[in-house]
């Protein structure tokens, strides 16, 4: 009788659970309704099998149980019952085929890509995310991960004419147009990445070595979340983006305000006689040589990449950091930054600093370099190297011989908000979600400390 009541329980509870439960489908925003169609009815065949079975079993239970009146009562052995198998068998056929058949025909269309439909591409690593639009021409160059390098993180062929006037975006944000047709071209550079965006019910995988695709039509407009939904290792729950649907006047203009590729490989480098002039601002605290001072609250800067110094500078000039009221530091830099407020200069500045001679900043912090080294190699190696010397292709500074109470700063800076949640911060935000591998100070000073030991 109790194991009756108990499946009845079980059913009841079931259904209240899925009628009351949070976690619903969000508001669709392309025409894949032929897909939460084919999710629902799933739900429904699957529902009524799982309530049918477990009320028929809890009938039987409570129908055949043993008790006082009935001692004798016992299963009975019925190894063939052919009336009961083949009536089995044609509702499950029935069942299989509810489910199924739908989705063979929304499947059919998934891979059936209009004609008139445009085309871009999502190009996804651990655990940064690429864009790529055609250009004048109307079609993308050829590319491949051999071609991959500092100045073409899309691996696109310098050698195709095709490729020269593609659209390009570093920055996990792209754009798309409402109310039309496109084509998802896929790729991935190094393991199995998924290209998801929820609200249009439609996803793919990134496979190593050759181009997936899919096709959406966005209905309305607004920003979405572009999620990673193959574990693809440490940084998988950070590897997101964000994509905006726009009007069709307005992704024209914001079409009209990337880059083409040619153009990224043009880029003058920055110039280190031009950077020694603009330095003398920076020297007053940071030192002739970039070796930090404490007392001034600036850190040590030879040693670390010319690309990740240009890219803080512009973040400092753009408000992405040193706005935060409780970032005293940082409001203090920030005027200082605006002083070299154009790219070309802040390129110069970052080519001069990374022409200082890189001595390592003296040792404050005290901790546990073994155990430290634990918590780096298991959290921190995947971005930042194994020696933390940092990796343009993570987009993850220098560690090794920079200053340490600055390192800790920041780290806190992180923990508590400070930095990594502003508008534009598109690196500061993964690492808001990797400082909580050091839960406390303790661990956090031990990786400063094997940190340290990387000079």
């Amino acid at each position: 009788m109790a194991i009756a009541v108990v499946l009845v329980l079980l059913v009841v509870g079931s259904i209240i659970f899925h009628l009351v439960s949070p976690w619903w489908f969000t508001d669709i925003a392309s025409h894949w309704a032929n897909i939460d169609f084919t999710v629902n009815l799933t739900f429904w065949v699957t529902g009524f099998v799982f309530i049918a079975v477990n009320l028929f079993l809890a009938y039987s239970v409570y129908r055949y149980r043993q008790s006082k009146d009935t001692p004798d009562n016992k299963a009975v052995y019925e190894p063939e019952n052919a009336r009961l198998e083949t009536g089995l068998t044609i509702l499950t056929a029935l069942g299989v085929a509810a489910m199924l058949a739908p989705g063979l025909f929304v499947w059919a269309q998934f891979v059936t890509v209009p004609e008139d439909a445009t085309e871009f591409e999502a190009f996804g690593s651990q655990w940064q995310w690429a864009f790529r639009y055609p250009g004048d021409d109307g079609v993308m160059g050829t590319a491949d991960i051999s071609h991959i390098s500092e100045t073409n993180p899309w691996g696109i062929n310098p050698a195709d004419p095709a490729g020269q006037d593609d659209l390009v975006v570093k920055a996990p944000y792209m754009a798309l147009p409402v109310d039309q047709p496109v084509k998802a071209l896929l790729r991935s550079r190094d393991v199995l990445h998924n290209y998801t965006v929820p609200q249009f019910r439609a996803k793919m995988d990134m496979v190593p070595g050759m181009v997936s695709y899919m096709w959406i039509e966005p209905t309305r407009t607004g920003v979405f979340d572009v999620l990673c939904e193959q574990y693809c290792g440490l940084g998988h729950h950070i590897m997101r983006a964000q994509i905006e649907v726009m009007e069709p006047a307005d992704y024209e203009q914001w079409l009209d305000q990337q880059m083409t590729f040619a153009e990224t490989q043009s880029l003058p480098e920055g110039s280190v006689s031009a950077g020694r002039q603009a330095y003398a601002t920076c020297a007053s605290c940071h030192g002739q040589n970039g070796e930090g001072n404490q007392a001034m609250n600036a850190p040590k800067l030879a040693g670390l990449q010319d690309w990740y110094i240009a890219r803080q500078l512009r973040y400092y000039s753009e408000g992405v950091r040193g706005a935060n009221p409780d970032d005293s530091a940082g409001q203090m830099m920030a005027p200082m930054a605006a002083m070299v407020n154009s790219e070309e200069a802040r390129l110069n500045v970052a080519a001069y600093i990374e022409s200082l001679p890189d001595e390592p900043a003296p040792a404050t912090v005290e901790g546990d370099a073994e155990r430290g080294m634990r918590i780096y190699s298991a959290n921190c190696a995947a971005c930042h190297g194994a020696e933390a010397q940092g990796s343009w292709s993570t987009d993850a500074p220098a560690l090794a011989g920079m200053s340490d109470w600055y390192l800790a700063r920041q780290l806190n800076n992180y923990r508590d908000g400070i930095r990594g949640g502003e508008d534009g911060d598109h690196y500061g935000y993964q690492m808001t979600s990797m400082v909580k591998a050091m839960r406390t100070e303790a661990q956090q000073n031990d990786v400063i400390a094997y940190i340290n030991t990387l000079r």
